[in-house]
């Protein structure tokens, strides 16, 4: 099993955090104005990934423009430098990496936030109109509990399965949380459609994305025997694979970008299970929108 250093992207020095809130109010600042917000997305990231799929399940297309970056960041730190006068404009002597995902307001030449969630939320509530219903009515514990559980027990314990700069018997545990959480979520999706019910909502974003991330980062440090027992959730699978043919999840797939931004920052050394792909991410995606890696 390889070292697996780790894929994020690491910064210098601390990054301040924009978090600002699109509101109702004029007051406030930042209210909901179609075609004054701004994204700035590079697909090969998760978090702007799933971004990107919550505007296309909106249809925000005409609404709130985006600005796609280059898969791979070309400053130090996982820094996009086309981003770099929009955080110098947004905060004095700023000093971090210039990051993605961003919401600007193009009224003020200003930044909004980089938080995902919260950018995800605003689009929704103050965007969506009658499209589907992300964030029903009282699920917001469920929602934030599915987002922690990908963070934490797929995508946390995926890279701490692959890691050989811990003892075996820390990389058993991790693979052992990683499996618990899979068979969970495939005896969920055996009662239900979706993670919440029979209705899409942004838990069902926040997984498919860990799921290709799953697939297409993670296992390249894992051995064959760990990808096989992780592919051996076949309801699982196949819900990822189902949404990858829907048009707001598979359209954004840059699978060629998000292989390049791994190798391009990972020290790791490639492992077995790099062989053993679970799903044919190209093959699934419509019109053949999606790169394959190369």
């Amino acid at each position: 099993m390889s070292v697996h250093a780790p894929t994020a992207l690491p910064s210098a020095q601390p990054v301040p955090a924009f978090r600002g809130r699109i509101g109702c109010d004029a007051r406030s600042g930042h209210y909901a104005v179609p075609r004054r917000y701004r994204l700035h997305l590079s697909l090969s990231c998760p978090h702007c990934l799933r971004i990107a799929v919550v505007h296309s399940l909106l249809g925000l297309e005409a609404v709130c423009p985006v600005t796609l970056l280059p898969a791979v960041p070309d400053g130090p730190g996982g820094e996009h430098s086309g981003l770099r006068p929009l955080y110098e404009a947004s905060a004095h002597r700023y000093r971090g990496a210039a990051v993605a995902p961003v919401l600007s307001d193009d009224w003020s030449g200003r930044i909004v936030s980089t938080h995902a969630p919260d950018i995800m939320r605003d689009l929704a509530r103050h965007f969506g109109g009658h499209h589907p219903a992300l964030y029903p009515q009282g699920a917001d514990a469920e929602i934030e509990g599915v987002r922690r559980l990908c963070e934490q027990g797929i995508e946390a314990a995926a890279q701490r399965a692959g890691r050989a700069d811990t003892d075996a018997g820390e990389r058993d545990t991790a693979l052992t949380s990683l499996l618990c959480t899979l068979r969970s979520l495939e005896g969920r999706l055996a009662r239900q459609e979706y993670l919440l019910g029979e209705q899409l909502t942004i838990a069902d974003v926040e997984l498919w994305v860990s799921l290709v991330q799953l697939d297409t980062v993670h296992r390249w440090h894992l051995d064959a025997a760990a990808v096989h027992r992780i592919a051996g959730h076949p309801r699982l699978w196949a819900y990822a694979r189902r949404l990858a043919a829907h048009p707001a999840f598979g359209s954004h797939l840059d699978l060629d970008g998000i292989a390049r931004r791994h190798h391009t920052h990972c020290r790791g050394l490639e492992a077995a299970g790099a062989a053993v792909q679970i799903l044919d991410w190209a093959s699934h995606v419509p019109n053949g929108t999606a790169t394959r890696p190369s």
